[in-house]
């Protein structure tokens, strides 16, 4: 009988290598999911963060759009609803989202690398608000020659400024605070008083704030949106929800909320005078048939 020399035993070092493999393999095969799922999403509400004076949108008496669809999408996820109140200016997302005090954001435009976006749910603009019966009732774009020598008042910073001083329409202009509290001022209800008393010609505002805020107590007003600047910057905008970077399954489940609810959440929208319009942003959302 032919005797087998014997092997030499693994060294400590590739042992322990082996078993490392080992080890990373059974998890990446025995918990895929857990992989993929945050553990930072809360399982026991639907945690929103959201300003508590952002009217027409959000507040804490739960008066807004927003806090409607929130507590939509909380009574679809069968979970009840938690806010996390913090000014919508400088640090919200920071000091909300990404500090994992609250899992959402309501109401983000497409794009912004703060967050991670979901599905948009609604595209909307910046809108022209003016006197119905005044001059510049048919006005349509910042281009029209009716508003030069006109006061128009803007929120500094915001995307319709640098349309107005393209269009020579700055030196007459009325600036208003852009990211402020909103618990002590608010721009958009001040410009809407300031037309309403004849202290400037017309308003430029986001269409989600101008058109409810409009409807609520601005009746002899009429809004138009900015469909019809052919130069940057576009002056109409995507809107999803905002959730943390790489929660990409808490994004599919809000996707979903959002695709099988889409008809009530226009219906909110609509009721609340949002402007919404189709994806491209051409012209108004068709009712559908």
């Amino acid at each position: 009988m032919r005797l087998q020399p014997l092997k030499k035993p693994a060294s400590a070092p590739r042992r322990m290598r082996l078993h490392c493999l080992l080890a990373a393999f059974a998890l990446a095969t025995a918990a895929p999911a857990v992989a993929q799922t945050s553990d930072l999403v809360s399982t026991t509400a639907f945690r929103v963060c959201a300003d508590p004076a952002n009217v027409p949108m959000s507040d804490d008496n739960a008066g807004g759009f927003e806090n409607r669809i929130a507590e939509l999408m909380a009574a679809e996820l069968g979970l009840p609803l938690e806010y996390t109140w913090f000014p919508m200016a400088t640090g919200f997302v920071r000091k909300t989202l990404q500090a994992n005090a609250c899992d959402v954001i309501i109401g983000y435009a497409q794009g912004d690398e703060l967050v991670q976006n979901t599905n948009h749910y609604y595209t909307s603009a910046y809108v022209l608000i003016v006197p119905a019966d005044g001059p510049l009732a048919g006005v349509t774009t910042l281009a029209d020659a009716a508003l030069q020598g006109k006061r128009l008042g803007v929120i500094a910073g915001s995307p319709p400024a640098t349309q107005m001083a393209r269009f020579g329409l700055m030196p007459r202009a009325r600036g208003y605070h852009l990211m402020i509290d909103r618990r002590v001022e608010s721009p958009a209800v001040d410009m809407l008083a300031d037309l309403e008393s004849g202290a400037i010609d017309g308003a430029l505002l986001w269409g989600p704030i101008g058109g409810p805020l409009v409807r609520q107590a601005h009746p002899g007003l009429k809004v138009t949106p900015l469909l019809s600047e052919t130069t940057p910057p576009r002056l109409t905008y995507r809107i999803t929800m905002g959730v943390r970077q790489g929660e990409k399954v808490w994004a599919r489940k809000l996707n979903s909320l959002i695709r099988r609810n889409q008809d009530r959440l226009d219906a909110i929208l609509t009721e609340a005078g949002v402007p919404l319009l189709n994806d491209m942003g051409t012209g108004p959302l068709e009712a559908p048939k």
